[in-house]
């Protein structure tokens, strides 16, 4: 099993990072929450959840090890996999996790791509007693320099990591569109769209 690896940031492809650790190129699949946090040739270490399939062994990655534990709470989850796990941590924070959870607040999951009426309620049923441990929590990577673009491709690239969590593109492009005008890095574009999208 793989729990950590440290290394360069080789490329970035949301919602994926190429990490080059001493010659050899790992493939992780990141949280928007924990890429939004990274630049090429950056030195980091991540925390790390190594998925076996019969076609495929995928590695997803962390920079706060509270991620990665929530993360894996999430798994345990009926009908939860890691796509949606991931989406789910890439669309809201943990302490707004818990709230939502805590509230039975379904409307607000429902929201999350992916996640129906069923699946909400079922979130709600089956954590409510496992995240109050995350409620603190904050991300210890939340000081890292983050990526800056030029507007453009700061916008493309909002845009692309938003599609890859389930929205359909006319959506992200509305999101985006709407605040475009006050951001101009992606972190903060991917951040204060998904903020925006949720509150609808």
């Amino acid at each position: 099993m793989i729990g950590s690896l440290t290394g360069k940031v080789q490329m970035l492809t949301a919602p994926h990072i190429l990490l080059d650790v001493a010659g050899i190129g790992y493939e992780v699949e990141m949280p928007l929450s924990t890429y939004c946090q990274l630049k090429n040739d950056q030195h980091i270490r991540i925390w790390t959840h190594l998925t076996v399939r019969e076609d495929a062994q995928l590695l997803y990655g962390f920079i706060d090890v509270n991620d990665k534990n929530l993360f894996r709470v999430l798994l345990k989850v009926n009908g939860v996999g890691p796509k949606l796990a991931l989406g789910i941590l890439s669309s809201m924070s943990a302490a707004m996790l818990v709230q939502s959870i805590e509230m039975q607040d379904v409307t607000t999951l429902t929201r999350i791509p992916g996640v129906g009426k069923k699946t909400a309620e079922r979130l709600v049923i089956e954590l409510r007693d496992r995240l109050q441990v995350f409620s603190g929590s904050e991300n210890s990577g939340a000081g890292q320099p983050q990526m800056v673009l030029s507007a453009t491709s700061s916008i493309s690239e909002a845009e692309a990591a938003l599609v890859s969590l389930g929205y359909k593109p006319i959506e992200a492009q509305r999101a985006v569109a709407s605040i475009k005008h006050e951001h101009s890095d992606t972190a903060d574009l991917i951040r204060a769209a998904l903020k925006g999208m949720l509150k609808k």
